[in-house]
């Protein structure tokens, strides 16, 4: 009778395990039927934004590992999720529903985001979980972004990171991607901090955080980029200048483009620095939008017009190119540009409003997920691209 208890008990587990395996894969299959019907721009919109209301404070959790059989196992070693992944697609929620509110009075939504703030900062202003890696960075700025709030009183917490960034300084006097590899600037690291410190720097005058944003972009352009056709490399080594990693990783050119055009945007006009992140920006452009397919999009891999189509490049250098083009000599092109990343995107959407088909978390340089699925960093940015004032112009 024991034995027949153990052996009905091992099954279940078996099957539990199985069930794990299966059900996400399942669930993925029924939510692409009919994927990709959108053709009008504002149902479009109100769907995606719709989407990203819901997972803001229901943020999805993403995987760190591509595997899909035994998932159980990486549940229970702690292997599944990281919560530095959450920052940044918690981030990008933050900033697309910021412009939502912007061109919508929207009292739900504004109430959504008061809710998530409560769940990030307490009375005093500060975080309540401190963020230990530079990827709060973009957290922070995304909450500097928020108009309907007077979002000065969590300027402990936005003093906090400024702390936290320069306690990752190398060196060089450039920021680490983490502290324990100082011997690395990865371009991620551009995208989780240049936005935050020309903003904090703007806003708090401490002309040192815009200093170190543009040090931080000039530093990357000078060791990091491909000679002749300036596309990043995931990362490079401080003391020999090598890169490492690939060359035209897409999300990497998404994240060097978040950082450059943000900063940009946060600089004052007449500022010192403007002119010359602004030549950075037509020359960025003009690269990318070489690299962008006939349907719209980027590949995973932009020289590759082989590789997958990768969502989340699309939506990130998608923003990009629309506030590229305020530039008058670029405008045009930019504006053409993001309009078909914007159809791109819309036949990549599933009938629920998640934008699909976006890469995996990176494991390590030159180690890349084969996983394409939803991603809540590209939604936020697919709202961000839409409700843009911008966005009128391409429209």
């Amino acid at each position: 009778m024991l034995i027949q208890i153990v052996s009905m008990l091992l099954l279940l587990l078996i099957a539990v395990v199985i069930l794990i395996d299966i059900v996400p894969i399942g669930r993925d299959w029924v939510s692409r039927i009919h994927i990709g019907r959108y053709q009008d721009k504002q149902v479009w919109n109100r769907s995606i934004t719709t989407r990203g209301i819901r997972w803001l404070n229901n943020t999805p959790k993403i995987k760190v590992t591509d595997n899909t059989r035994f998932v159980a196992i990486d549940m229970l070693r702690g292997n599944y999720t990281k919560s530095a992944i959450q920052h940044w697609q918690e981030a990008a929620l933050v900033m697309g529903l910021a412009e939502y509110v912007k061109q919508n009075n929207d009292s739900e939504v504004k109430q959504e985001i008061t809710k998530f703030l409560s769940s990030k900062l307490d009375n005093q202003g500060q975080w309540i979980d401190k963020p230990k890696q530079v990827d709060g960075a973009i957290l922070a700025y995304s909450i500097m972004k928020l108009e309907f709030i007077d979002t000065d009183r969590y300027k402990a917490a936005f003093d906090y990171v400024w702390e936290m960034i320069q306690d990752h300084k190398g060196q060089d006097g450039t920021v680490a991607y983490r502290k324990f590899m100082q011997s690395y600037r990865y371009v991620d690291t551009i995208g989780f901090i240049c936005p935050f410190l020309v903003s904090y720097g703007v806003r708090y005058e401490k002309e040192e955080c815009i200093e170190l944003a543009v040090k931080q972009i000039k530093a990357y352009e000078e060791n990091g980029m491909l000679e002749h056709h300036f596309i990043p490399s995931h990362a490079y080594q401080i003391d020999n200048k090598l890169p490492l990693g690939l060359y035209g990783w897409g999300r990497g050119l998404g994240w060097f483009s978040i950082g450059l055009i943000d900063a940009w945007n946060e600089l004052p006009e007449g500022h010192p620095y403007k002119a010359d992140l602004e030549a950075s920006i037509k020359k960025f452009a003009i690269a990318a939008k070489s690299f962008q397919q006939p349907s719209g999009n980027w590949s995973w891999t932009v020289t590759r017009g082989e590789c997958r189509p990768d969502s989340s490049t699309t939506a990130t250098l998608g923003w990009f190119m629309l506030q590229a083009s305020k530039i008058e000599e670029i405008s045009q092109m930019c504006m053409d540009s993001a309009d078909q990343a914007v159809r791109y995107l819309m036949q990549a959407t599933r009938r629920n409003g998640a934008v699909d088909f976006s890469q995996g978390d990176t494991k390590d340089i030159g180690v890349y997920s084969m996983l394409f699925n939803v991603l809540p960093f590209t939604q936020g940015f697919c709202i961000r691209l839409m409700n843009s004032n911008t966005f009128s112009k391409v429209g």
